[in-house]
């Protein structure tokens, strides 16, 4: 039985005792003992692992970061274990515990038992935005783990198992995907999984939502988006629509609000709609509770499968609770692919909380939802434009409150394609059928001004079709929001 229940009571003075007993543990029995990159970092440092025996210890670990995926062998990062390092790692009951097993049950099922805990089975990649893509490695220990949070999920949104789920994220070696398919399972209810829009289209997505009437929809924003949006413009209802589960993307309030305000139009009554945060590090996924559409829970962790950190991104430092700063992440229970102290890139205002959740009143760590993926904006979201350094990723909750904005893009490039010369920022839009062009340029213009101190060279506005195409709603991973066009020096 899955304990989250009764860890989600713990006071916090029980759960850091806890977290610090599993992180003790979690080193010197797996970590050290198995992985090749954690016993070279600890050596090569002078790190004994025996000595790190709370979380506050942490900070005598340094940091992995993406660039040590990208530059070792991502099999280094797998756990190794065999017959010695075991002998050596582990506690005597656990050794009895083994050798009672080959006794009595065989040398084959003692293997096969010690395979199915450490030996890969399953990978997923990260989806290379800012480097090569990496693969990540499971063991059927870590896949029983991505079931545990996925059920653990579907539990925060309150859903039972009577209830009939659409996964529309796409069909791939991402975590995103994943997560939904083994968290139903795991919860016993009944997932159609089309794969998006690359496998089944948005066609074949809206004619499974009217046959199968689900109540829940995953999936990325923009296509979740567009694909309810085309369905509105085909007069079809969808009164049995109650929830709605994002991934993949920031959520906006405003973009929720809009979401919602989409299916009340066909139908639908108190729709909720929740947003998640997961990276394939972690392999694992966590979820904000029901709350009002203009309020967020914040993500709720699970504190017996690992530890966050919130640093101070320039110097390292460990910020105190609700402190902004960089998350970083600790795994307690993993095998195949494991990580000590990795700094997700991610920025996060409003840190990390404990206590008991106004909402759903579970007694837990928190982490705000005002999450900017650094990781993923490198060169890109944060750039010199205009001599500015402007957060691209701004301008997500930006357009998401003008109402006659259907669709956007927005694209970075050179005067005269000249690596040398002054930046443009070019933006696409889609407007809505009753929109006066002219007063949505200079209103596009004013807002943009007041939140990120430039403003657009041009705006250009497309149609529809158009627009999905630009940005590969159908067939990316994820929507090519933001482009950058401009050529190197």
């Amino acid at each position: 039985m899955d304990p989250w229940k009764s860890i989600s009571g713990l006071s916090q003075e029980e759960c850091r005792a806890s977290q610090s007993k599993k992180l003790h543990t979690f080193l010197n029995q797996y970590i050290y003992p198995f992985s090749p990159h954690y016993r070279a970092l600890f050596d090569k440092h002078k790190i004994n692992p025996k000595k790190i025996k709370t979380i506050s210890d942490l900070k005598h670990i340094p940091f992995t970061s993406k660039a040590d995926f990208v530059e070792s062998d991502p099999k280094d990062f797998v756990l190794q274990p065999d017959a010695d390092k075991i002998k050596k790692a582990w506690p005597l009951p656990k050794i009895s515990q083994m050798a009672f097993q080959k006794i009595f049950r065989g040398e084959k099922y003692l293997q096969h038992n010690l395979s199915k805990e450490f030996r890969p089975v399953f990978m997923t990649f990260t989806t290379g935005t800012t480097n090569k893509p990496v693969p990540f490695f499971y063991s059927n220990y870590d896949i029983k783990n991505l079931e545990t949070s996925g059920a653990r999920l579907l539990g925060l949104f309150d859903v039972d198992q009577n209830q009939k789920f659409v996964n529309m994220f796409p069909y791939a070696p991402h975590l995103a995907f994943w997560q939904v398919v083994l968290g139903g399972f795991a919860s016993c209810n009944l997932i159609l999984s089309t794969g998006g829009g690359k496998v089944m289209g948005t066609d074949g997505n809206i004619a499974a939502i009217e046959k199968m009437r689900p109540t829940l929809i995953l999936g990325v924003p923009s296509y979740v988006y567009h694909v309810l949006r085309t369905a509105k413009e085909r007069g079809i209802n969808m009164d049995y629509m109650k929830k709605i589960v994002l991934g993949a993307s920031k959520v906006t309030t405003a973009f929720k609000i809009k979401l919602a305000q989409l299916l009340e139009s066909m139908g639908a009554r108190d729709v909720s709609v929740f947003g998640t945060y997961g990276f394939t590090e972690s392999r694992a996924a966590w979820g904000e509770c029901p709350t009002a559409l203009d309020i967020s829970s914040g993500y709720h962790l699970y504190s017996d499968k690992e530890i966050f950190e919130v640093i101070d991104p320039k110097t390292g430092e460990v910020k105190g609770e609700g402190e902004d700063g960089e998350l970083v992440y600790t795994s307690l229970d993993s095998r195949a692919s494991s990580v000590i102290r990795y700094r997700t890139g991610d920025f996060v205002k409003g840190g990390i909380v404990f206590g008991e959740c106004p909402h759903c009143k579970r007694i837990t760590l928190r982490i705000s939802s005002d999450i900017t993926r650094l990781s993923d904006v490198k060169g890109l979201n944060l750039s010199k434009v205009k001599g500015s350094l402007v957060n691209l990723g701004n301008f997500a909750a930006i357009f998401s409150e003008l109402d006659l904005i259907e669709e956007w893009q927005i694209e970075l490039r050179k005067k005269n394609n000249d690596a040398f010369d002054m930046d443009e920022l070019v933006m696409y839009v889609c407007a809505k059928d009753n929109c006066v062009e002219e007063e949505l340029r200079n209103e596009i213009v004013k807002v943009m001004s007041l939140a990120t101190e430039v403003s657009p060279n041009e705006i250009i506005f497309v149609s529809m079709k158009e627009m999905v195409a630009r940005l590969e709603i159908e067939t990316a991973n994820k929507e090519k929001r933001i482009i950058d066009n401009r050529p190197k020096a």
